[in-house]
């Protein structure tokens, strides 16, 4: 009786002790996992930006990104006016834009940008005829352009 008790006894600190074994974490240094995550080659062209030049880009990304969005709500509210305005403000070919994609020193980078960014006039002229589905076409389109760009480009 007494071998009895003392096997399980005996199994019973096996098994905890193994399945402690099983739970332990593992830490992995965040910056190694981070450095490892950016050297992946995904076949896009980088721009070789400096740390100023991507924070300012991705800032600018963000920004058309969020544009898009308030674009979508107010096709959703049908107000053809405000998304005119928005899409010609914040994603048009404006002086200021133009001079931005051209501030990469890449051509190709640069021809899509400012291709991007004449959709953008042409879906504000789009959305001044208030058809839900041609200002949803151009929107499309517009969109296509931001597609093939991070299809393309990395930082």
């Amino acid at each position: 009786m007494k071998s009895t008790i003392l096997i399980i006894l005996i199994t019973f600190l096996v098994l905890v002790s193994c399945k402690k074994e099983q739970t332990k974490e593992v830490i992995i240094p965040t910056n190694t996992t981070v450095e490892k995550m950016m050297q992946i080659d995904d076949g896009r062209l980088s721009l070789k930006l400096n740390a100023m030049q991507k924070n300012h880009q991705l800032s600018n990304m963000r920004s058309h990104l969020e544009a898009i969005q308030q674009i979508t709500v107010l096709l959703v509210q049908e107000n053809y006016d405000e998304a005119s305005k928005l899409a010609y403000t914040k994603l048009g070919s404006t002086t200021e834009m133009r001079m931005m994609c051209a501030s990469f020193g890449d051509k190709n980078f640069e021809n899509l940008g400012l291709k991007f960014h004449e959709s953008a006039d042409k879906m504000s002229e789009v959305f001044k005829s208030r058809n839900k589905d041609k200002s949803l076409t151009a929107l499309s389109n517009t969109l296509g352009y931001c597609v093939q760009c991070h299809t393309t480009y990395k930082q």
